[in-house]
Formats: C-alpha cells, sequence, structure tokens
C-alpha cells in the first residue's frame, strides 16, 4: 500500500531550519479605526502578510448597520461571527448569523452585513488575497461629504460593485 498525500502549492521558504517570524497582536490593543459605533481591529493586512490575505476584528454596536448586497471582483471575504448575532446576505436573502457561524464568499459573490440586532456584535472578516482594505474601512466616514460620482470611484476604486 502507498501513502496518498494531497497537493500543497510550491514551497514559498525555501529554508533548512525555519525562522523567528511570527507576529502576535495582543487583544488589548486599541483599535486603529472606531467611527459610527464600529471599531476595526488590523490584526493583518496586505503588507504585514505579503499580500497573502487581511483579516480584521469589526466590533459593531447596537442597531449600528452595515454595507448592503455588494460583490468584489479580486477578493474572496469571509466572515466569523465571534459575538452578538447579525444579518447576513448570502447572496439570495438575509438571512441570521450568530456566534460561531461563518458565511464564505467568493470572488463576484453578492453579499452584505449587519447588525440589527440590540446588543453589540464582533465579527472577523478575512480578505483573499490581501487588498488595501484599511483604505477603504479609513474612507468611510467621509462617504457623506462625496458627491455621487466621487462616491462611485470610492467604491470602484475599492473593489466594491
Amino acid at each position: 500500500m502507498s501513502l496518498v498525500l494531497p497537493s500543497y502549492p510550491p514551497p514559498r521558504y525555501t529554508g533548512d531550519n525555519g525562522e523567528v517570524s511570527a507576529r502576535l497582536t495582543r487583544s488589548d490593543v486599541p483599535p486603529d479605526l472606531a467611527f459610527g459605533g464600529t471599531t476595526y481591529r488590523y490584526l493583518a493586512t496586505k503588507e504585514s502578510t505579503d499580500g497573502d490575505f487581511g483579516l480584521y476584528r469589526v466590533d459593531i454596536a447596537p442597531a449600528g448597520g452595515g454595507p448592503g448586497p455588494h460583490f468584489h471582483k479580486t477578493m474572496s471575504e469571509s466572515f466569523f461571527v465571534l459575538s452578538g448575532s447579525m444579518r447576513m446576505h448570502d447572496g439570495r436573502d438575509w438571512v441570521d448569523a450568530s456566534a460561531g457561524d461563518y458565511l464564505y464568499v467568493p470572488p463576484g459573490g453578492v453579499h452584505g452585513f449587519r447588525n440589527e440586532s440590540q446588543e453589540p456584535a464582533s465579527i472577523l472578516i478575512l480578505f483573499t488575497p490581501g487588498a488595501p482594505r484599511e483604505g477603504y474601512f479609513e474612507g468611510l466616514p467621509g462617504l457623506a461629504d462625496m458627491t455621487d460620482e466621487q462616491r462611485r470611484e470610492f467604491f470602484i476604486g475599492h473593489d466594491n460593485y
């Protein structure tokens, strides 16, 4: 009997002994961005992962809202509910999601999320490959001051359709 091994991608690390390169982000680090009752923690960015992924913790106040249905052309997006309850758009309809629930959205998949409950909610959002989402998050507070054309350019420039 021969051992059947799965196919892995080609090696990206070519050393023989490994290296000290791990990064730990502590839970007591202040948020990177806070506005409108929502806080963002940039756990791993495109820059810190060499473009592999971006991972963000988003804490949303009670009835804090969120983006309506949209899609991305360049990346997948995954959501993991840490606490509270969320409404997630799965491409067909808005569905309830609670702590421990996970939603994967491939590139082109219509999705959205929002906190409609009277309790705070926390989620992890994973983008693959990594994209400069920090600029998108940091631009959200300025949307109200933009013209319709500026908003359109902002969304398209950040791969939101």
